[in-house]
């Protein structure tokens, strides 16, 4: 299946945003997290598009995608997603967000309700007063990544994104993830602004107006955001189901790629 692409102006005049779709059926709007673009979601676009139409695209300043400013907020990342959909004259979307994509979803099924008709949340957190921080260590590793060089950081991530046992038993996943991960540049201006706009990032307050079913997905060994997190969204989303994938870390698409099947049928019963 050839992807098909194009360009977006973002709502707020400052952006230029870079869009793929791949597959038919209904569709799905795939949003992913810190410093990553949308070719970062190639595992979870294969394991959808058989059946769905499956759409990411490159956050602003990410990737192909331009900002000319670096003042970021999840709120206007919301709107970003929202801008790719009105140019592409679609109404309704099953969406599916991951780590600072999750946020970025939580702000759209609040912001723009009648635009998401099903919403997963993957290892993510809703901030305010209930969230849980990563440990010192982890944070610390966060803020200095931005200053390596590409390659070096994407192996000393590793510890922090991916399980005990995926570093063990799934060793050629993880490189393939950082060979795709590589092929993008790195814009260390972008990837500090959404670490900004991840840290401001509070919907806890709001999580009962989420109307969407909605499906929360996390690992229970995430280093970066942990699970209590998860359980958090889904004690406070109205009707939320919550799965919880036992030895997986952050990057769980990788360590348990079988979630991306439970995800499509999720999809599946809500359309």
């Amino acid at each position: 299946m050839s992807p098909r692409s194009g360009i977006v102006n973002g709502l707020d005049g400052h952006t230029r945003l870079y869009w793929e779709a791949t597959g038919r059926g209904d569709p799905v709007l795939l949003v992913h997290g810190l410093g990553l673009s949308g070719g970062a979601w190639w595992r979870t676009v294969d394991a959808l598009a058989p059946a769905m139409c499956v759409f990411t695209f490159d956050h602003r300043g990410i990737g192909r995608s331009q900002s000319w400013t670096y003042a970021y907020t999840t709120e206007a990342m919301a709107d970003d997603a929202i801008s790719i959909l009105d140019d592409l004259g679609i109404d309704r979307v099953h969406l599916y967000g991951f780590s600072l994509g999750g946020m970025i979803a939580q702000q759209i099924a609040l912001r723009h309700p009648a635009r998401v008709r099903s919403l997963v949340l993957g290892a993510t957190h809703s901030g305010g007063r209930r969230a849980t921080s990563p440990d010192p260590d982890v944070v610390g590793f966060i803020r200095r990544r931005g200053n390596m060089p590409a390659e070096q950081a994407a192996w000393a991530s590793v510890p922090y994104n991916y399980g005990p046992r995926s570093r063990i038993e799934h060793v050629g996943r993880i490189a393939e993830d950082i060979e795709r991960r590589l092929q993008n540049p790195f814009n260390e201006r972008a990837y500090r602004a959404q670490l900004l706009a991840a840290s401001l990032h509070n919907c806890f307050s709001r999580l009962h107006r989420i109307g969407a079913p909605t499906l929360v997905v996390h690992g229970a060994r995430d280093r970066m955001i942990p699970v209590a997190n998860a359980r958090v969204i889904a004690q406070h989303v109205p009707g939320a189901r919550l799965t919880i994938l036992e030895d997986a870390g952050h990057l769980y698409p990788t360590e348990e790629p079988g979630v991306d099947e439970s995800i499509r049928e999720f999809f599946a019963a809500q359309a």
